[in-house]
């Protein structure tokens, strides 16, 4: 049987595990807190002890035409939320220079809808110029659904660093969850982002009924795009959606998934995102030893713990706060790149 340290030898070595051992991870075979302990040893390779803040901008808010069953901002929700339009350029860097001097690093601007116009774009474009206005050095990451053809080098040109779409769920299961789009339309967006030179963000939201064997699937599919930081959501379920009522998750559920994919992408940003609060609770600093970074502050249409508490707990745990001047990704990952030196024009075969 594979151990936790065969596991962590691997996460080192930067290969992903088996599906035997992925599911391994996510059931009693291993202690909870040996499988923290061995994806930590992982985590602090290649991150040491650094957290990195982001904070959310809900530029647009409700009023969404896709079905997808987690969102309170779906095509028929009842959910009590903040329903809004497009917020101003300024209003929006208010929050963003707000954010920056908490210590957030990178402003997400996300709009609910399919995906963005040519407008949205615009509007994009002028709310980042008025953001680096004041905070130069911030990272922007743009979450505006699925993207049509050249927007993905227009929102590049226009100052967007990173973009995020998550795949959420794995393919076997995604029509389950939604109808208005597909899988596919995910993994597309996703491929437009990364060929435009964008960084690429892609993750998952659990608690939604997934199965241990759809934990791996996903954790395989996500593998495939190569993302530089992947999302860990764990369900907040709305009153007004139809998953109001799964409340399946325990912190031990948490800390697993999340320990399995620190081991998937060792050297990635494995961000722990939305429903942190309800759902780990007072283990929400043992997540730290897997995650390496933190929405700061609310989500979408949920408040999340406050910046103060979120800085508290870093600090108590024995982290300290990502700066601007620090780079994410590891140095480590320009191992990766080999030149070429068989096939055509060599007089070495190929591999193929």
């Amino acid at each position: 049987m594979t151990t936790l340290q065969d596991l962590t030898t691997k996460a080192l070595d930067r290969r992903a595990p088996t599906r035997d051992e992925a599911m391994a991870v996510l059931t009693d075979t291993h202690d909870v807190l040996d499988v923290v302990a061995a994806a930590g040893t992982v985590r602090r390779h290649f991150f040491g002890r650094r957290v990195k803040l982001n904070t959310i901008i809900n530029m647009k808010s409700g009023m969404c035409p896709e079905d997808c069953t987690y969102c309170s901002q779906r095509l028929g929700s009842t959910s009590e939320i903040l329903k809004y339009s497009w917020i101003s350029p300024e209003e929006a860097a208010e929050t963003a220079d707000r954010a920056a001097q908490a210590g957030a690093k990178r402003i997400c601007l996300v709009a609910s809808g399919r995906g963005p116009g040519q407008r949205d774009v615009r509007r994009i474009a002028e709310t980042i110029e008025e953001i680096k206005a004041a905070q130069p050095d911030v990272e922007i990451c743009a979450c505006l659904g699925l993207l049509k053809d050249g927007q993905a080098e227009e929102l590049r040109d226009a100052g967007v660093y990173a973009y995020s779409h998550n795949l959420n769920t794995n393919e076997d299961r995604y029509a389950d969850i939604c109808s208005t789009h597909t899988f596919t339309d995910r993994v597309e967006t996703v491929g437009k982002a990364t060929t435009a030179g964008m960084s690429s963000c892609s993750g998952a939201i659990f608690g939604m009924g997934e199965s241990d064997e759809d934990v791996v699937a996903l954790a395989f599919e996500l593998l495939e795009l190569d993302p530089d930081s992947v999302p860990i959501n764990f369900l907040i379920p709305m009153e007004g959606t139809p998953l109001s009522e799964d409340w399946t998750l325990t912190p031990e559920r948490c800390l697993r998934i999340l320990a399995l994919y620190r081991f998937f992408f060792p050297d990635v940003e494995v961000r722990l995102a939305g429903g942190r609060e309800i759902h780990l609770r007072g283990q929400q600093t043992l997540a730290l030893h897997l995650a390496n970074s933190i929405f700061l502050g609310d989500y979408l249409t949920s408040e999340g713990q406050t910046g103060d508490e979120d800085r508290r707990m870093i600090t108590d745990a024995g982290f300290t706060i990502e700066g601007t001047d620090e780079q994410t990704l590891p140095d480590q990952r320009h191992d990766l790149v080999a030149i070429r030196r068989r096939g055509t024009g060599t007089e070495l075969p190929s591999n193929a």
